[in-house]
């Protein structure tokens, strides 16, 4: 484990306690993800952290001179809480994911042995090394725009005793080169489905991403055809750099406070953004009974790619801008 190899039985009381509460939540139902969370050390992917408060964000990290904020550093790394790891100029570029949605993003991948899986977003690596050790580094490949994240990535990987293969790139084109995929899982919020991603996937392979603020689970059946539904778990990440920005939804204006303040209704608002009138979409919530995620999904298709409410024939379906 590197440098920080001394400090792994000192942390696994912490990493116990975690999975305990990960667990708790109603993930790592499957044996082989609870042992990836019980022996891949977070703090070695998370050696700072940074929390935002009036004055900016604050950084705590595991080398203060200070006891207390060394040991809040750890108290951070070991909560079931995603933490802001790479700030600029007052922008979050990068964070580690919270550790109870992420076991339940990686349940939902349903890999088996032997099989290949595409993580878009890097990260800290801490994903990609839980993704190593359920199925061996030679099957996983991370890829992100930013050399820096990669590099960083890899580090953090190398220290952990993993090397998945760790790539810069453009994540909304995959990593052909890395090709076919059993799976593609995404750890940025992607305005809509590349279907770059179709197109380096085997026939029945699965593709995880967030969309809108939840996350699409989608069955390929050929390089040119995709769909599925969305999972109940509500879900927020940083955007996917260096795709088209989401679509915004249009002027909202006398629309009702408490339906905006919803979190289904924001979905919804979101996820139509390029098609619905803002107040059509009220309608639609309303007349169906302020539908949950897991009633809508998402098809592309060689006509397009659309999402829509309960049946992707209609009658409520409508276009996404790709």
């Amino acid at each position: 484990m590197g440098a920080h190899a001394e400090h792994v039985d000192l942390y696994a009381g912490e990493r116990a306690a975690l999975v305990r509460t990960v667990a708790a939540s109603g993930a790592l139902k499957d044996p082989a993800w609870r042992a990836a969370f019980e022996q891949v050390p977070r703090h070695l992917f998370v050696p700072h952290w940074f929390q935002h408060g009036p004055a900016g964000y604050e950084c705590f990290w595991a080398q203060d001179p200070d006891p207390e904020r060394r040991r809040r550093w750890l108290r951070g790394v070991y909560a079931d809480t995603a933490l802001a790891t790479r700030v600029q100029d007052g922008t979050l570029l990068s964070s580690s994911s919270q550790p109870s949605l992420m076991a339940r993003m990686l349940d939902e991948l349903e890999v088996r042995d032997g099989q290949r899986v595409l993580e878009i977003g890097a990260g800290t690596g801490y994903n990609a090394a839980l993704l190593s050790h359920r199925l061996g580094g030679r099957n996983v490949t991370t890829v992100d725009l930013d050399p820096e994240i990669v590099e960083s990535a890899r580090a953090h990987l190398e220290e952990a005793g993993y090397r998945p293969a760790a790539v810069v790139g453009d994540g909304a084109r995959g990593c052909p080169g890395r090709g076919p995929f059993d799976r593609i899982v995404a750890t940025c919020t992607v305005p809509s489905v590349p279907r770059e991603w179709l197109r380096q996937c085997r026939p029945g392979a699965r593709i995880l991403a967030p969309l809108s603020t939840g996350l699409i689970a989608l069955r390929v059946r050929d390089a040119g055809y995709a769909e599925g539904r969305f999972l109940p778990t509500p879900a927020y990440f940083v955007p996917l750099r260096g795709g088209r920005a989401a679509a915004t939804p249009r002027y909202t204006g006398g629309l009702p406070r408490t339906a905006l303040e919803n979190d289904l209704f924001r979905f919804l608002l979101t996820l139509s953004a390029s098609s619905l009138d803002p107040h059509e979409a009220l309608a639609l919530w309303h007349l169906e009974g302020r539908p949950r995620r897991e009633r809508f999904g998402v098809t592309v298709g060689g006509a397009g790619q659309w999402a829509w409410l309960d049946d992707p024939a209609g009658p409520y379906a409508w276009p996404m801008a790709e």
